[in-house]
């Protein structure tokens, strides 16, 4: 079964603004630290939402 594209994207974007926040936290760059933690939070509701769509797959595959 194929995984739904925004779980990858989804994980993708949850990387990146961890990297994002981390970077941000360590030089004192308190906007890039809130970009990075809005963009991995906008990245786990879209993970999420990947991951209904397989699982909604997944039962309408099993009928």
């Amino acid at each position: 079964m194929a995984i739904d594209k925004d779980r990858v994207e989804g994980s993708l974007k949850q990387a990146g603004g961890a990297v994002k926040e981390n970077v941000g936290a360590a030089i004192g760059d308190t906007k890039m630290e809130a970009e990075g933690a809005a963009k991995r939070a906008e990245g786990k509701v879209q993970n999420a939402a990947g991951g209904v769509k397989d699982k909604a797959r997944e039962v309408l595959d099993k009928n």
